[in-house]
């Protein structure tokens, strides 16, 4: 069976690029309708997120907006604007990270929804919430790890701000988002009462980065400098091999005893500056040296079967060409393949939550713009006279499969 906990839960989905459509493709994943809106130049995400055969749909965008019904609209036009007001009025939720200033232009901001559906669940991401200085100010994931000291952490440790190169900021957040949605849908469940929740970027990420790196910070007086010093040491790193790359880690007693003996380097075990965890943090700078030190002398092979004998956690430190030939991730076909109603044979990541020893069923892929309009405004209660006009007005389109 299905573990479907948001099954007959609608979401309205006013959002996107990455950490929006992050946070409703998840709720998808739990069994919630979404219903994703997009304007008639689409999802910025189409185009910014990488090359596709018809220029339509990168790879992200396909990968977050599977099993999204998708609706065109433009809201420029009044009709475009009656059809949302029933949206609204059909959906559990409203998701949307767009600016506030923009939301309260349309009449799609929180206080105007919940005045006249008090019931509603309306979740706002913003770059830096709606109060503070920074509110209202336009951001993005890059601007977002700059701004919390996320890239600078490879400045204290390398000597130059680096951007992790994914959209980190914009997951975490649109994941969060996702859990606060779900905990207000159980209190709704309860109690028959709305709420208008915000999740700023900002904040979430300074607090992310700063429970793990407020470090001695974290008392007054300070015991010492800012930061995880294990995790900002130059030789916290991948280690090369003969013929490669490997990424290990060890933590306890036992763990540092066998690595050692593993390594050659059996005369250090006893040696007082490594023996215990609390030996090792006072010593993290050599520590660390000591572990971080090349293993040139076999290669990668040689060192995975060395290290695992010695229940050591190690993998290869793969690269992009090399993950998806994983021997685990195909064991467990993370990757599956199959054919996209305007691009072809493409890649679906399934889900990777496993409940009574099964994953989720694959949901659909992503639609081209407009591709349920139709249905939508059916459902929503527009004959089909009105739909046609409203089509003629271009106040919605619809994906025609012929045309393509």
């Amino acid at each position: 069976m299905s573990f479907e906990p948001l099954k007959g839960i609608r979401i309205l989905d006013l959002t996107s690029v990455v950490v929006g459509p992050v946070c409703t493709w998840r709720l998808g994943q739990y069994g919630a309708e979404i219903i994703k809106v997009e304007s008639p130049e689409g999802d910025l995400m189409r185009g910014l997120g990488g090359m596709s055969p018809t220029g339509q749909h990168s790879g992200t965008y396909l990968h977050l907006n599977r099993g999204k019904r998708n609706i065109c609209l433009d809201l420029k036009k009044p009709s475009a604007k009656e059809v949302m007001q029933r949206l609204v009025a059909s959906a559990d939720v409203i998701v949307a990270n767009m600016r506030p200033q923009a939301l309260a232009r349309l009449g799609l901001d929180a206080d105007t929804i919940r005045k006249t559906h008090p019931e509603k669940i309306y979740c706002l991401i913003t770059g830096y919430g709606t109060e503070g200085p920074y509110a209202g100010q336009p951001t993005y994931d890059s601007v977002v790890q700059g701004a919390t000291g996320m890239a600078g952490l490879t400045l204290k440790r390398d000597g130059t701000p680096t951007y992790v190169p994914m959209l980190i900021c914009d997951h975490v957040s649109g994941e969060i988002a996702a859990g606060a949605i779900m905990a207000a849908v159980i209190a709704h469940k309860a109690s028959g009462t709305g709420c208008s929740m915000e999740i700023p970027m900002f904040e979430t990420m300074a607090a992310f980065v700063l429970q793990e790196h407020l470090a001695q910070h974290s008392f007054d007086p300070p015991v010492g400098e800012a930061g995880d010093l294990r995790l900002l040491s130059p030789y916290n790193k991948p280690i090369k091999t003969s013929d490669g790359w490997i990424s290990f880690t060890v933590n306890t007693d036992p763990q540092v005893r066998a690595f050692l003996n593993a390594t050659g380097r059996s005369e250090l075990v006893n040696d007082p500056r490594f023996t215990s965890v609390a030996a090792r943090a006072r010593n993290v700078g050599v520590w660390f040296e000591v572990r971080g030190a090349a293993l040139t002398g076999k290669t990668t092979a040689e060192w995975l079967e060395l290290f695992k004998a010695a229940d050591i956690a190690v993998q290869p430190c793969h690269t992009l060409d090399t993950l998806p030939g994983d021997s685990h991730l195909q064991a467990v076909n993370l990757i599956s393949y199959e054919v996209h109603p305007t691009e072809g044979r493409t890649a679906a990541i399934r889900s990777t939550i496993r409940v009574d020893e099964e994953y989720a069923p694959l949901q659909a892929p992503s639609s081209p713009r407009g591709a349920q309009t139709r249905d939508l405004l059916e459902e929503i209660g527009y004959s089909e006279e009105a739909i046609l006009a409203i089509l003629a007005e271009k106040a919605a389109l619809s994906w025609d499969p012929a045309a393509s």
